[in-house]
């Protein structure tokens, strides 16, 4: 059967990012279809991931170690990007910030949004330097914050709920995306006593797992509440923590939801127009 080929260009004006919509199943999107497009990317035992929203704008979520730059600068690029509208630095980890000051001075910035949370470390020290070089400002990610609401488009923060945490990831900003009846949950290294203090309704279709894998972040009441389809690990292989664990790995395989690797899938893509959802591996 002749191969059927979707192409839809976003043209914006000052627009984060141009991309196409390629390879897609003619049963499941349309050519008119505006599409949301979340990559997961393998940076190792680290968190990166970049999405690009149905208005054409264009969210960074985390940005790996310092050497992970590169690799998300080059994707950008490839896809036309030459704004991010939204920058997510759940939590000042070096594994989920290291490579975020190189990306914000390659490119256009809008909003950043960072918890409450503070760190001595060189990486943290020279994101800020890096942002206030820029003249840009850093609004507080915490519970209640709407990033966005546009028609059947809505990101909004969902933790954390408090700011006098002991443990630094408990800060994570717990991120929910919602395109019409499809939605994404990013939990950032949030663990237990965080996840439990949620109220908001974080029922969502993609997971994208908290601490890597780890079992302080996975839970049977929490997986009850999100009752995800699908779940993406970032996670480096052979790493030393033992991630992901495999208490998790088998309570996601009880809740039968398809759970992707990065150290085994490398990166991973989720496509969807609100309504159908398309996994692409790169492996």
């Amino acid at each position: 059967m002749k191969k059927l080929f979707l192409v839809i260009i976003i043209l914006i004006s000052m627009v984060g990012c141009t991309y196409e919509k390629q390879d897609i199943k003619e049963e499941s999107f349309q050519a008119s279809d505006k599409i949301i497009k979340a990559y997961f990317l393998d940076v190792g035992q680290a968190d990166a991931n970049v999405v690009l929203l149905p208005n054409g704008e264009v969210m960074l979520i985390d940005a790996g170690v310092s050497s992970s730059s590169d690799k998300i600068i080059s994707l950008l690029e490839d896809l036309g990007c030459n704004k991010i509208d939204y920058v997510v630095a759940t939590h000042p980890h070096a594994d989920h910030i290291g490579g975020m000051a190189d990306v914000i001075e390659t490119f256009r910035v809008g909003e950043i949004y960072m918890p409450k949370a503070v760190s001595t470390s060189k990486t943290y020290e020279n994101l800020l330097l890096t942002i206030k070089d820029k003249g840009l400002k850093i609004n507080t990610g915490k519970k209640g914050v709407e990033i966005l609401n546009e028609d059947n488009l809505k990101i909004d923060i969902v933790a954390p709920n408090k700011q006098d945490y002991s443990n630094l990831n408990n800060f994570s900003i717990v991120l929910k995306i919602t395109y019409g009846n499809i939605s994404f949950l990013y939990t950032g290294d949030a663990e237990k006593d965080s996840l439990e203090e949620i109220t908001s309704d974080i029922k969502a279709n993609i997971l994208k797992v908290g601490h890597h894998g780890s079992d302080t972040s996975t839970y049977k009441e929490f997986l009850d509440k999100v009752k995800p389809q699908y779940a993406i690990i970032s996670v480096g292989e052979g790493n030393s923590y033992g991630h992901p664990d495999n208490k998790v790995l088998n309570l996601l395989g009880d809740y039968k939801v398809k759970t992707y690797r990065t150290d085994v899938n490398g990166d991973v893509l989720i496509t969807s127009n609100g309504d159908n959802i398309k996994v692409e591996t790169e492996r």
